[in-house]
This record gives structure tokens, sequence and C-alpha cells, in this order.
């Protein structure tokens, strides 16, 4: 069978590649038949013939665009992933400038303001449970299974703690003054309501007394709480008190977990980023577009070669050269590739704003080294 190879001239035509990706550009419709020849010259042709197709050269030509942008979108989207998480997955952000925004970054640290008990995304529930005459001991968790919840409870704080020494400053009956009200004492003069107001001096000395007195005198009130059995002291002296927790729902933390988003980005997969329009690829882009498709083609002259490593001829036999057609392609392919990624690296966000840095510095240190005059007016 014999298999038409380079004839040294293409024409390309809309169908021609693969999977039509740029098949309607027309920058990519002008470019393809030079690219062909280019690569084919550099392959040896006339002085050799390619045994290769023009359908080759531009299904390598496709590869290589879209190489290219996987490699340049990539970059991109590890520098915005953050910020464009939960925009819609319809948006293409291939021409897109993205504005940091701190939304997902507080999505991020609702778990610490959960813990914290500043909000968060976790629900905070009140109970309370009734404390008995010389019972020191009790099961909260036993209480969250008598009131339904399942899946079992975190408590989170116990209030449980005397009257603050502030409180009972005025718990004297000095001037009529009502215990829960520190600041003030009321008096009345026909019929008359004013406030008599105390030195701050002589309020935080007796509420230091009290503080002092009642730890000294008083049983201490504190708990202890491990898997959620709790043991008060002192041992209630008499029924009729409740004791508030705050506390949340175990299954509330792992429902918090994960959020069903549907229609918006939630990983790299699925990020608004498109095949890159090859008209507006600039000359550097396309230069590199140009060695990689070139490498593409040496490989894959290399793997037709490879069928027949020796073809005969009168009186010898010709060697073709596939390992060294493989092994250049791959070496070159590995080259281009690192290039760009240092390349794009280079103009990563971190990497600007540590130039745009250093041009401060050197710019101050610049200017520190002109003379400062006097001007007299």
């Amino acid at each position: 069978m014999n298999i038409p190879i380079y004839p040294g001239s293409s024409s390309f035509y809309t169908g021609s590649t693969p999977f039509g990706f740029y098949d309607n550009d027309p920058q990519f419709q002008i470019d393809a038949d030079k690219v062909v020849t280019f690569c084919a010259r550099r392959l040896g042709y006339p002085i050799m013939d390619v045994e290769l197709q023009d359908l080759n050269f531009y299904a390598a030509f496709e590869e290589a665009i879209t190489t290219y942008g996987n490699e340049l979108y990539s970059y991109q989207l590890r520098d915005n992933l953050l910020d464009v998480m939960n925009t819609p997955t319809s948006s293409n952000l291939n021409n897109a400038i993205i504005t940091p925004s701190f939304a997902n970054l507080v999505r991020l640290s609702q778990q610490y303001a959960s813990e914290a008990g500043v909000g968060g995304n976790i629900t905070y529930y009140s109970g309370s449970i009734p404390l008995t005459a010389s019972i020191q001991d009790y099961d909260l968790g036993q209480w969250a299974i008598e009131n339904n919840i399942t899946g079992g409870i975190e408590i989170k704080r116990i209030f449980y703690q005397p009257i603050p020494a502030v409180n009972q400053v005025f718990n004297l009956n000095l001037f009529s003054g009502l215990g829960g009200v520190p600041a003030v004492g009321t008096y009345g003069l026909f019929g008359s309501t004013g406030f008599l107001m105390y030195p701050t001096s002589l309020l935080i000395q007796t509420a230091q007394a009290i503080e002092m007195q009642n730890q000294t005198a008083l049983p201490d009130y504190t708990f202890e709480l491990i898997n959620n059995k709790l043991r008060i002291f002192p041992i209630p002296p008499q029924d009729g008190h409740s004791l508030w927790f705050q506390y949340l729902k175990l299954e509330d933390r792992i429902n918090s977990i994960v959020q069903q988003v549907s229609g918006s980005i939630t990983n790299p997969s699925n990020a608004g980023y498109n095949n890159p329009t090859y008209s507006q690829i600039n000359s550097i882009g396309r230069q590199w577009i140009f060695e990689y498709t070139l490498s593409l083609c040496k490989e894959i002259l290399g793997y037709v070669r490879g069928k027949y490593t020796q073809v005969p001829i009168p009186n010898n036999n010709v060697t073709l050269n596939q390992s060294d057609l493989i092994s250049a392609a791959t070496a070159e392919k590995a080259a281009l590739l690192e290039r760009l990624r240092l390349y794009l690296d280079e103009t990563s966000k971190q990497k600007l704003l540590e130039r745009k840095s250093l041009e401060s510095d050197y710019r101050v240190k610049e200017i520190s080294y002109s003379p400062l005059t006097i001007f007299i007016g």
C-alpha cells in the first residue's frame, strides 16, 4: 500500500484537526500551513522525505496551543482559585481580571469562629438541668437523650459561678441600694429621686475585698466536665435552682463540613477557564507554540520511522533515526514546559508583588543619594 507523505505544501481546511478547537479562528487558519512548512523544513525537507501528512502537523499544532493554554490557565487558577470559588461555572475567566475578596477566607475561618463562640457556621443552643440537693454529678449526655437530641452534644460553656463581687458591693441596703446596681445608691427627698455616685477607687477596693473574703471563707464555685459528665463544687444545698449551659449538636458539626453547591466553581476541574483564543496569543506565546509543535512532530515522525529500523537499498541497508528523534523530542518537550512554567511562575501574583516591593526599596535607596538642598524663598 502506497501511503502518500508530505509533498512539500499543504492547504488547511476546517475539520483538519482532531478536535477543531481553533479551526474557525482566522489567524489559526493562516498560521496552520506556515507551521507545517516550518516543521517540515526543520525536519529535513526537501533534502529528506518527511513521512508525515499535513493532518499530523495540524494535530500537533492544535495540541501545542491546547498545552500552552492548560499551562497558562493552571497558573492563573492557582493564584485565583480561592477568590473565584462559589462563582458561577458559566463565567468565562480567560480574560477576566480577578479582584481578591475575603469571602472565602471568612468561610475558611468560620470553624475558628465557631470554636470561639463568636459566630461561624454551627449553631449554639442553650439548655438547663435542675440541680438537686446533695447531688454533685450530672450526666449531660443522658440529658441530651432525654431531650431527643440524636448524635450527641458537645458542651461549650457552663454558666456556674457565684454573683460577681461588683454586684455585691451595695447589697447591704446602704442608701436603699439594691443588689445588682453596683455604681449608684438611690435616695429620695420630697418625692424626688436622684442618684449618688461613689468614687471609683472605693468601688474597686470594696469589690476586691469581697472577692478575697469569698475566696477565703466561702466554698469555691467551680466544676469539672469530662465526657459530658459534669461534677460541680460546692454540692447544691437545696433544690429549686437550674444550671444553664451552652452546647452544640455533633451532627451539626459534621453536616457543616459539606456544602452542596450547584452551578458554582468548587474545584479546579470546573473553574471557568476554556481553551485560549489563538488570535489573542501574543508573539511570545506563539513562538513557544511553534517550538512545541516541532517537538511533537519529531515525536510522531520517530514513532513512524520506528516501524522499520532498517530500510534495504541496493547493496546496503539504511538505518533510520527513530531513537534520535524520540529522545530529542522528549528532551525538548520537557525543556519547553520547564521554560514556560518558570516564565509563568515569575509572572505570578506573588512574584509580581515581590518585584514591586524591591523596586520601591531601590527607589528609596536611590533617592537617598540625592543632595537635600535648603530652599530659601
